[in-house]
C-alpha cells in the first residue's frame, strides 16, 4: 500500500513537472518571434513605375533595417516590438472590388497582423469599411482623399500621410504669396475622389486668401489613367487662365508634361503639381523649368540637398546604394508607415511586458507625434488616426552642373498652417475662412 501512495505521489510529482514545462513552452511560444503583415502597392498598370514601385523599395529598405536593428538611433532596436516582420506584397491594381477581395484574403486566409499601404484614394474608400467590418489594423500609407475620416469615424484604420486639404492650401499660399498678380486659374485633374477633392480645396483657398483672384468655367476632369490629354490642352491653352492647378500622379503625370511639352504649353501657362514629384526624375531633363512643384512633406526633391536630419540623410544614402536612383514620395510614404507600425508595436509592448494584442498597438499608435524620414508627423485630426504635417512647395529648375533635376525658392507651411483643428470638417474650416490657422 505504502508502495502505491509513493508511486502515485511520483507519478502526480511527474505530471506536475511537465504540466509546468508545458506551461513554460507555452508562454516562450505565445511571445510572438515573428509578424506577417500585408503590404498593398501598385505593382502593375500604370501607377506601378512612378507610385508603385517606389513605395515597395521604401517599405522594403525600412522593412530590412527594422528586422536587422540597422535604423538610425533612437529607432535601432531590432523588430516590431521585438518580432520580425514578413511582408506579403499585393498588387493594388484592378479596382476596388479586387481590393477587397485581395484585402479579405490577407486577413481571413493568411491570418495577417496588419495591413499597410493604398495608394489611390478609391482604393482607400473601399477598404475602410472593410478593415473595420473584420476589425484588422489598417494603416493607409498615401491616399489622399480627406473624406477616409471626414465622412464617418474610423475604428481600425489609421494614415500616416495628409490628405488634399493641407496639399491644396499649401498651394494657394504659395501661388499667393510668390505669384500675387496671377488671379485667374483653372485646372486638369483625375474625375474621381483624389481629383475632384484638390481642385475643390484648391479653389476655395484661393478664394479665401485672394477674393480678387477667379477660377475658369472650364477646369478639366479626364478620366483617370486616361494616358491622353490634347482635347484638354487645347481647351487650357484657349483659356485667359494663366496658371493650371493639377493633382495629376502615377503614369498619368508624365504622359501629361510629355504633351504639354509639344505643345508649347509651359511657356505659356504657369503649372502648379501638388503631387508631380514623381515625374521628375523619371522626365529628367524633358521637366520644364518653371513648374510649382509640391511635396506632401518634407522628402523628395525638396530635401536631396539637405542632409541635416539623420533619419533623411540615412534614408537617401542607403535607397540610393540599393535602388540606384533617388527615393520618390511613395518611398517615403511606404517608409514612413512602416516606421509609424514599428514604434506602435515598440511601444505596446513595452507596456505590456511582452507581445501586445492589436487593442493595445492600436492604442499606442492613437495621437502619437513621431520624427520620420521626411520630418515631423502627428496623429492629431481624425480622434488621433489621421496624420498632419508641413508641406512644401518650390519651383523647378534644372541644375546643370549636377545634370539633375534642382529645385528653387522652397517654402514650408506647418501643419496648424494648412489643416482645420480637430472636430472640424476641412469645407467648413476653408468657407469660414480658416480661422485660428497658425502661419509663420
Amino acid at each position: 500500500m505504502k508502495k502505491l501512495f509513493t508511486r502515485g505521489v511520483i507519478r502526480v510529482s511527474a505530471l506536475a513537472a511537465c504540466c509546468a514545462v508545458g506551461a513554460m513552452m507555452a508562454g516562450t511560444a505565445s511571445a510572438k518571434d515573428s509578424i506577417k503583415v500585408g503590404v498593398v502597392t501598385f505593382l502593375t498598370g500604370p501607377a506601378a513605375g512612378p507610385f508603385g514601385v517606389p513605395g515597395k523599395n521604401g517599405a522594403e529598405l525600412v522593412i530590412d533595417a527594422i528586422n536587422a536593428g540597422t535604423l538610425p538611433a533612437p529607432h535601432n532596436s531590432k523588430g516590431f516590438g521585438g518580432a520580425t516582420m514578413e511582408p506579403v506584397f499585393i498588387d493594388e491594381a484592378g479596382g476596388g472590388a479586387k481590393q477587397v477581395a485581395e484585402y479579405r484574403n490577407l486577413v481571413e486566409k493568411q491570418n495577417v497582423d496588419a495591413v499597410i499601404g493604398y495608394i489611390s484614394s478609391g482604393s482607400c474608400m473601399a477598404i475602410a469599411p472593410v478593415a473595420d467590418e473584420l476589425q484588422k489594423l489598417t494603416i493607409m500609407s498615401v491616399c489622399g482623399t480627406p473624406r477616409l475620416f471626414e465622412e464617418k469615424p474610423r475604428s481600425h484604420v489609421f494614415r500616416t500621410q495628409g490628405n488634399a486639404v493641407g496639399d491644396s492650401i499649401a498651394a494657394a499660399r504659395y501661388m499667393v504669396e510668390m505669384f500675387p498678380k496671377m488671379k485667374s486659374y483653372t485646372g486638369i485633374n483625375q474625375n474621381y475622389a483624389w481629383g475632384q477633392d484638390s481642385w475643390k480645396f484648391y479653389d476655395l483657398a484661393m478664394k479665401k486668401l485672394d477674393p480678387a483672384s477667379q477660377a475658369s468655367d472650364k477646369p478639366q476632369f479626364p478620366k483617370i489613367f486616361s494616358g491622353q490629354y490634347s482635347a484638354e490642352i487645347s481647351t487650357m491653352l484657349l483659356d485667359k487662365a494663366p496658371v493650371v492647378h493639377t493633382s495629376f500622379w502615377d503614369g498619368d503625370i508624365e504622359a501629361f508634361m510629355l504633351q504639354g511639352l509639344v505643345r508649347g504649353f509651359f511657356q505659356q501657362k504657369k503649372l502648379v503639381s501638388v503631387v508631380g514629384g514623381s515625374a521628375v526624375d523619371s522626365l529628367g531633363k524633358k521637366f520644364p523649368d518653371g513648374v510649382v512643384l509640391g511635396t506632401r512633406g518634407k522628402y523628395g526633391l525638396l530635401v536631396r540637398e539637405d542632409m541635416s536630419d539623420p533619419l533623411n540623410a540615412w534614408f537617401v544614402t542607403e535607397y540610393k546604394k540599393r535602388y540606384d536612383v533617388y527615393p520618390l514620395g511613395p518611398s517615403y510614404q511606404y517608409a514612413k508607415a512602416i516606421l509609424y507600425y514599428k514604434l506602435g508595436m515598440d511601444k505596446a509592448a513595452k507596456a505590456a511586458g511582452g507581445s501586445p494584442n492589436q487593442d493595445q498597438v492600436m492604442s499606442a499608435l492613437k495621437n502619437m507625434k513621431f520624427n520620420s524620414f521626411d520630418g515631423e508627423v502627428s496623429m492629431s485630426l481624425g480622434e488621433g488616426r489621421q496624420a498632419v504635417h508641413p508641406v512644401g512647395y518650390g519651383i523647378t529648375k534644372w541644375n546643370a552642373k549636377k545634370g539633375e533635376p534642382g529645385i528653387e525658392k522652397v517654402k514650408y507651411y506647418g501643419a496648424e498652417c494648412i489643416n482645420p483643428p480637430a472636430g472640424t470638417l476641412s469645407e467648413d474650416w476653408l468657407n469660414q475662412g480658416m480661422p485660428g490657422a497658425k502661419c509663420n
